[in-house]
């Protein structure tokens, strides 16, 4: 598994998604969220949305709040 953290500048509706090399979804871990300003931290264990363990592999997560929308890559070892 891992942590991801982030901070938010100010109160807002928060999304956080991981997503395969292709830009397919494969979970969602904040979905559209309010959240107060502040540090907040996610934990995904490498599994899909049906709960399945995914390959390993380059992942790419996604923060999004307003209209700001950040991107990080990570690599999912077994």
């Amino acid at each position: 598994s891992t942590t991801i953290e982030y901070a938010l500048p100010i109160d807002k509706r928060v999304t956080v998604r991981i997503y395969n090399m292709m830009g397919q979804v494969v979970k969602t871990l904040v979905n559209d969220e309010f959240q107060k300003a502040g540090r907040h931290r996610v934990v995904w264990d490498g599994t899909n949305e049906a709960g399945v363990r995914v390959a390993s592999g380059t992942y790419i997560y996604s923060l999004e709040f307003g209209k700001y929308k950040k991107t990080k890559r990570m690599m999912l070892l077994k």
